[in-house]
């Protein structure tokens, strides 16, 4: 009896605590920002002129009744407004996204063969990026105004300005010099079945350093120069100088008492920057072949395949709030005196 109280305590005291009030709290918000997503995205989708059917109707060898056929089926018949109803509903009811134009399947099933592979591009790229940008931003903020300082301040205004698709493009020229050195077609190699779990392994981390790289470059040169100028400000705070004046190491006072305070704004942006990784992936995805998320919306908005690209807005939309609530939840954890209710 007393160990099931006890249990019944510590289960309501989990449910009545800030942490699960907040993730609660964000949960609905959650609902009703995808509701408005999808309906906004659904409208504007249907503002592009014609249908993925028109392509059949001017087809001669196509029948007026397939044609006929597959607009029932795919509720290209119906006005707007219902076809939006009846796609919301199925999502509510069933969870499924409709059926894809293109491949005649569940865009659920298109969406779980593709989204792995696009995770998976977008957390190593997160690693590479804060693993290389962090202590450069650091190093940058230490030896202000030195060559060291100027040497990576250039590095960082090169690699933002250098656009994703330009970064992708060399590195395929790069490729090819190199060539076999690095792979730059699909995900695994011709015999990766035959290969062994470890040899599977380290098959699709070959493949992947070029398009993590080409994911990285800007990301890693924005974080640096941020991870500069937020170290530069607490440096300047009146308890550094006091710290420093007690007879601190400089390496405690810089990792213990400097960066604990810079990295909270860095934090905040681990939502965003995994969310747009997953958005702008299609470009990483496109070069070097990547069988991602990216490339299929892609090739799903080329072809007007609306309900892939339905699914896949509504993943983006998905990984960004689960990115920002977990950016919130890690900042609590570096900062305990930070009140999750707090943040906006």
């Amino acid at each position: 009896m007393i160990a099931s109280k006890d249990n019944s305590v510590n289960i309501v005291g989990i449910l009545q605590s800030e942490t699960t009030l907040y993730i609660i709290k964000r949960l609905l918000q959650a609902i009703i920002t995808l509701l408005i997503a999808s309906a906004l995205s659904f409208f504007i989708i249907q503002l592009a002129p014609g249908n993925y059917l028109d392509t059949f109707r001017n087809t001669p060898q196509i029948s007026p009744e397939y044609i006929a056929d597959l607009e029932q089926r795919f509720w290209l018949d119906r006005p707007p407004i219902e076809q939006y109803g009846r796609w919301l509903w199925r999502v509510v009811t069933q969870f499924d996204f409709g059926e894809s134009f293109i491949y005649f399947r569940s865009v659920n099933s298109l969406l779980l063969e593709r989204i792995p592979a696009t995770l998976l591009l977008a957390i190593a790229s997160i690693i590479v990026t804060w693993a290389i940008a962090l202590p450069l931003g650091i190093i940058s903020a230490v030896k202000q105004n030195t060559l060291i300082d100027r040497v990576l301040r250039v590095i960082s205004y090169i690699g933002q300005g250098f656009p994703s698709f330009i970064t992708a493009l060399f590195l395929l020229v790069f490729a090819q010099y190199t060539s076999p050195l690095f792979p730059v077609g699909g995900m695994t190699s011709i015999n990766h079945s035959q290969l062994s779990s470890l040899g599977k392994i380290l098959d699709i981390g070959w493949h992947m350093i070029l398009p993590t790289v080409a994911l990285s470059i800007t990301s890693f040169a924005s974080l640096q120069r941020l991870t500069r100028g937020q170290l530069l400000d607490v440096l300047r705070q009146e308890y550094i100088q006091t710290a420093r004046a007690k007879g601190l190491p400089e390496s405690k006072v810089l990792y213990v008492h400097a960066l604990r305070n810079a990295i909270n704004p860095l934090i905040t942006l681990i939502g965003f920057e995994f969310a747009s990784l997953l958005n702008g992936s299609f470009i990483a995805e496109f070069f070097f072949n990547w069988p991602g998320l990216g490339k299929l919306t892609l090739q799903a908005v080329q072809a007007q395949d609306w309900y892939v690209v339905m699914g896949s807005l509504m993943m983006g939309a998905t990984m960004l709030i689960i990115g920002n609530l977990l950016a919130d939840l890690l900042l609590k954890v570096a900062d305990p005196r930070i009140k999750l209710e707090d943040l906006k």
